[in-house]
């Protein structure tokens, strides 16, 4: 893929890109952003940059009228006019104001959606004009606004939810909420606060008006669905409710609205989360994958701080949930991080010179690994002999940790590291086997395995596999899908009609507790090692 090399505010980056989309839309997937309010037509003349070296398009008959003679000599351009196809060197001249939230690249969505059917363009007298589909997770959210008329994405965001201050894990965030009701309304206006900011970020940079919005549809794992709402998130410190459905349904929504500079009369739809620990967003990923509209055995797994999963045997939807803990995002380990702009996310080992090479998201410098970075390293000690089974560094290697980078910026994988990657693993391999034990199945059974959630995007299968992370099957079986929690929202934002399958998934699914079976400690002390998964 071509390079482009972007200077800004005395600092450079250099990232790889397709060549469809504008120089605009490119910058939007980093936190190198351009100024920009008018949807990147070319006429609000804000996305100011410059041209140092390299080919590009002739300037357009907008950017002839909005720039000067001696600007377009000097290489100055509008972004969202420049379509590179070649390597290309480019100074930002007007850059955006540091934000949390970035755009959604068009290869980071699931299946999109081409020609949705409207079928309800009416609903409580509002006649729909804009939607928005949000994905609550607990690292990130991701939003998506769309023509209800069209059924068209306009564009999507994706960034940090503000309640990572109160942990980085759900289950510390209940239990502060279970402190006081001040609290609960603090963690809750968090997520308010945090979908505001993706809203407001939208909306100025595309020159929309946030009164247009008159649906939101949100799913997300229960824990932050009932946070949210700020509605018996207290249930969920309690075992007896981990395997039935909570009421996550806010009682007035208007303050929402408001909060959002939506339209006061907009609609706004929980999708309601099948049992305690297993999300609407693992719904909306079975529907987005619609792998209960197939014959084949199929197994879907949405890594995230909750990690759930769903085994679909050609009947009966087998569904649980693995509180790994915030690993597979990052959080928690001393040399990790979100998948965000500085994550390492794909490693590299030549075996003739030792050296490792990788991956940055947003080109920029190395800050830490996420989840499929942590992967692959993992992967590369095991085999170099640096690594054992039981997770523990060998041989000659420091006892302060692997330095996959030296210096003041130094990135260090520690035993303590290893130690908490594997227990998240541990909690995955045990989730899979007992799903598959309770279909009368065993891996080989498998015919599909869809691997979704962000840290999903990235990851090497051959890695994972080797490392016990996803079951051992034949790798063009394997899709990584993305976040397929928000492709359903989105089918459920723009096609009311689905949720009649919706619900049809929901009575096909049956819910497994993992801590209820005799079988759940033994299969996770097996699936501590780092070694492929067991086929029985």
């Amino acid at each position: 893929m071509p390079l482009l090399k972007v200077t800004w505010q005395g600092r450079q980056r250099t990232l790889s890109f397709e060549s469809d989309p504008s120089l605009r839309e490119i910058l939007d997937t980093t936190d190198s952003r351009v100024r920009s309010g008018c949807r990147g037509n070319g006429r609000c003349g804000l996305c100011l940059v410059q041209v140092e070296a390299g080919t590009v398009n002739e300037p357009t008959e907008n950017e002839r009228v909005g720039l000067t003679q001696e600007q377009l000599d000097q290489g100055i351009r509008f972004a969202c006019q420049v379509v590179p196809r070649h390597d290309l060197w480019i100074s930002i001249v007007n850059p955006a104001p540091a934000s949390n939230w970035k755009s959604i690249a068009m290869h980071e969505y699931f299946s999109p959606l081409e020609s949705p059917t409207i079928v309800n363009t009416q609903r409580q007298g509002i006649r729909l004009s804009t939607g928005v589909a949000i994905d609550l997770g607990t690292t990130h959210i991701s939003i998506t606004l769309w023509d209800m008329y069209g059924g068209k994405r306009l564009t999507g965001r994706s960034g940090l939810n503000q309640q990572l201050l109160f942990g980085a894990d759900v289950m510390t965030r209940v239990v502060a909420a279970n402190e006081s009701v001040e609290r609960a309304r603090e963690i809750s206006q968090l997520a308010v606060d945090s979908i505001g900011e993706a809203l407001f970020d939208i909306c100025s940079r595309e020159g929309l008006n946030p009164r247009d919005i008159t649906h939101v549809s949100i799913v997300g794992n229960t824990p932050e669905l009932a946070l949210l709402s700020e509605k018996n998130y207290d249930m969920l410190l309690q075992p007896k409710f981990w395997t039935r459905q909570i009421d996550c349904q806010p009682g007035n929504t208007r303050p929402w609205s408001v909060a959002w500079h939506v339209n006061p009369h907009a609609v706004v739809d929980i999708i309601s989360p099948l049992a305690g620990f297993v999300g609407s967003d693992l719904l909306a990923g079975v529907l987005a994958t619609a792998m209960t509209a197939q014959p084949k055995v199929s197994l879907l797994i949405d890594f995230g701080t909750n990690s759930e999963m769903a085994l679909w045997d050609g009947f009966t939807l087998l569904v649980t949930s693995a509180a790994g803990g915030p690993a597979f995002e990052g959080s928690g380990l001393s040399c990790g991080m979100p998948a965000v702009a500085g994550a390492i996310y794909k490693i590299e080992h030549d075996e003739y010179s030792q050296d490792f090479t990788f991956q940055v998201l947003a080109g920029t410098d190395p800050k830490g690994l996420c989840g499929s970075g942590m992967v692959d390293l993992i992967a590369y000690l095991l085999r170099a002999g640096a690594l054992d089974r039981k997770g523990k560094l060998t041989g000659e290697m420091p006892s302060e940790g692997f330095p996959l980078l030296k210096g003041s910026r130094g990135i260090v994988l520690t035993n303590r590291d290893i130690d908490i990657f594997q227990r998240a693993k541990a909690g995955i391999g045990a989730g899979i086997r007992l799903l598959l034990k309770s279909a009368d199945m065993t891996t080989k059974n498998l015919e599909r395995v869809y691997v979704s959630g962000a840290f999903g995007r990235f990851l090497n299968v051959k890695n994972a596999q080797d490392i016990g992370l996803l079951p051992r099957v034949q790798p063009h079986s394997i899709e990584l899908c993305g976040n397929t929690a928000l492709a359903g929202c989105e089918m459920l934002l723009v096609s009311p009609d689905r949720l009649i399958e919706m619900e049809s998934i929901r009575k096909r699914a049956r819910v497994i507790n993992m801590s209820n079976h005799s079988e759940f400690e033994e299969l996770f002390l097996e699936n501590l090692y780092v070694k492929p998964m067991e086929t029985d």
